[in-house]
């Protein structure tokens, strides 16, 4: 299963989300692959603290070899690394990955991250997480993933933004991958005794979107867990929060279950 979570609008959890619920599915003894392509490197800061300023390579030099023609090219599995985690590699990102866009766009290498993760073996599950911008890197996660999920912050102009973004997987399902899903939109940092988050939530559910079940805390806890580059299910396990991502993660799961029965 290949998961992108996607988001125009920064600051909404991406990185966060993206890399708490692969480490609990990491957790629970499914082998994953985080990728991350956002030249912010946060999910790969936030799982790699230090070590990842002595990387030797990136999701630059991924990229770059399908620049430049080699008789040799390196392994999809030669850019991953192993986490501090068990059952959790990472792709990493560097900043140097944003000067390679306008290079990768020119010379059309949209479908090359889906040919590369079509020949890359042993992972149950891939989380890809993407910078805040519809461009190369976010459209080729797109067209190399089955289902989309998409952070929503309880904010009015997220919410308008939304259906821009929902038009836009909708325009790549249709010309690029007819297989893609938004599989669900991730309530994050809600506050249930405020109104407005609830009255958001609720306009949503009634336009027949579909919001998750499960809704992420507003909590200091996570930024405590990016300080010390350890996601939530290792660093506070018993956590509200935590529990919230757990939660989250089982219901992605059964939602799977659903589609594939529906396929079926």
């Amino acid at each position: 299963m290949r998961r992108v979570v996607f988001n125009q609008k920064g600051g909404v959890g991406k990185s966060t989300i993206t890399c708490n619920l692969a480490a609990t599915g990491a957790a629970q003894g499914a082998k994953t692959l985080i990728i991350d392509l956002d030249p912010q490197a946060n999910s790969t800061r936030y799982l790699l603290g230090d070590a990842t300023d002595a990387l030797e390579l990136s999701a630059t030099d991924f990229f770059d070899q399908m620049l430049n023609f080699k008789l040799r090219p390196r392994e999809t599995e030669e850019f991953i690394v192993a986490t501090p985690f068990e059952n959790l590699h990472l792709l990493p990102s560097h900043p140097s990955l944003e000067e390679l866009q306008a290079k990768l766009e020119s010379r059309y290498k949209i479908y090359k991250l889906r040919e590369a993760l079509d020949a890359l073996e042993g992972y149950d599950h891939i989380w890809i997480d993407t910078p805040p911008a519809l461009h190369y890197y976010t459209r080729s996660a797109l067209i190399a993933a089955d289902s989309c999920l998409i952070p929503f912050d309880c904010d009015e102009f997220a919410r308008r933004a939304l259906y821009t973004l929902l038009d836009n997987v909708a325009e790549i399902q249709a010309d690029h991958n007819e297989h893609l899903r938004v599989e669900g939109i991730v309530i994050n940092q809600y506050q249930p005794r405020a109104n407005l988050p609830r009255q958001l939530v609720q306009a949503l559910r009634a336009e027949g979107l579909p919001v998750l079940e499960t809704m992420l805390s507003s909590s200091v806890k996570i930024r405590e867990s990016h300080q010390a580059s350890t996601p939530m299910i290792h660093f506070d396990p018993q956590h509200k929060l935590a529990q919230e991502f757990v939660a989250l993660y089982n219901e992605l799961a059964g939602v799977g279950k659903v589609r594939k029965k529906r396929r079926a």
